[in-house]
């Protein structure tokens, strides 16, 4: 059996064979012998399919949906990119399974790496169209500072002002909700050294990032990384029109999933040209927090990695900017 993260090619899968595990090993071991053996066709956002012919399932339930059969096919061969699948021609069958569970590699880090992948706040910048950019000004320069202290002893004291939504910033629960959780309320443990994954949609077409980019990664317990190389239009006009997003059924997925924070290389997480947010709704209504203007993403690996992402901690305040960065493992 050959895989493909494909792009403008087409392959054919045959007679493959697949076994989803139960907690419950007496289930397990009456169920194996009944099996759906189905046909599909996967079409890709970025051009081109695979076929498979034959591919046979352990079936733990009697009413197991075409849609369910889609979602593990794009979760078992860690497929990206898709558009659609479509399942035909499927039948019970009755015959032992013949694939054990895979084994987990040993991690013989020895040293770690980071990689910065926050923009640089500088004075007058623009994040978000109609909102003001940061005045960075002296509070006490040094110049002052001679008049205050002893001879050579001189300090610059600086004084920032600035929106929340500047540069690459987290966004909280309060941020969506009025009772939801604020900056201060957030615990270390959601913030720091997350077990992350790297989502790659450069390259699709249209703007629109659906839960098929998501379902060959396994995001449970992990910050899910959007990689739509969108932050090289930082700092341009190009950079406010036009970027992706990911739409309510992506947030969703991510939800079930139990995806912990979700970051995203763009304008916004959500479509901006209505006034509604579902992915922002969906999200931090979950307790999900959301890091938008990420840059770097395409210095990572796909996953093995932590990510980092730490605000101020300031009561009553949804949104703030954050150092983030990756911890890479070497």
């Amino acid at each position: 059996m050959n895989k493909t993260d494909s792009k403008h090619e087409s392959y054919l899968f045959d007679s493959c064979e697949v076994s989803l595990y139960t907690r419950d090993m007496t289930e397990q071991t009456l169920n194996t012998q009944r099996r759906i053996q189905f046909d599909f066709e996967v079409d890709f956002s970025n051009g081109g399919g695979i076929q498979g012919q034959d591919f046979r399932l352990d079936l733990h339930t009697e009413d197991l949906s075409d849609e369910a059969l889609a979602d593990f096919i794009v979760k078992d061969l860690r497929l990206l990119m898709v558009r659609e699948v479509r399942i035909l021609n499927r039948k019970i069958i009755f015959e032992q399974h013949k694939r054990s569970a895979p084994a987990v590699p040993s991690d013989h880090a020895t040293s770690k790496r980071y990689i910065d992948l926050s923009h640089t706040i500088v004075e007058g910048m623009v994040t978000l169209k109609g909102f003001p950019a940061p005045i960075i000004c002296d509070f006490i320069s040094r110049e002052m500072a001679k008049s205050l202290y002893a001879e050579g002893t001189t300090f610059q004291m600086d004084r920032l002002e600035m929106v929340g939504n500047t540069g690459t910033y987290l966004d909280s629960p309060f941020h969506r909700y009025e009772n939801g959780r604020d900056l201060s309320e957030l615990e270390l443990s959601e913030l720091a050294d997350l077990p992350a994954v790297v989502v790659r949609v450069t390259g699709t077409t249209g703007r629109a990032i659906s839960k098929g980019a998501f379902q060959a990664t396994d995001v449970k317990g992990k910050a899910v990384l959007v990689h739509t190389g969108w932050a090289q239009h930082w700092g341009t006009d190009p950079y406010f029109e036009g970027h992706p997003f990911l739409t309510e059924d992506a947030a969703l997925y991510l939800k079930a999933q139990g995806a912990v924070l979700v970051g995203i290389d763009s304008l916004n997480i959500d479509d901006t040209s209505g006034g509604t947010r579902p992915v922002h709704s969906t999200l931090l209504g979950a307790d999900i927090l959301i890091v938008e203007h990420l840059r770097g993403l395409e210095q990572l690996p796909t996953s093995g990695f932590q990510f980092s992402a730490i605000p101020v901690k300031v009561k009553r305040m949804g949104t703030f900017p954050v150092r983030a960065f990756a911890t890479l493992q070497e």
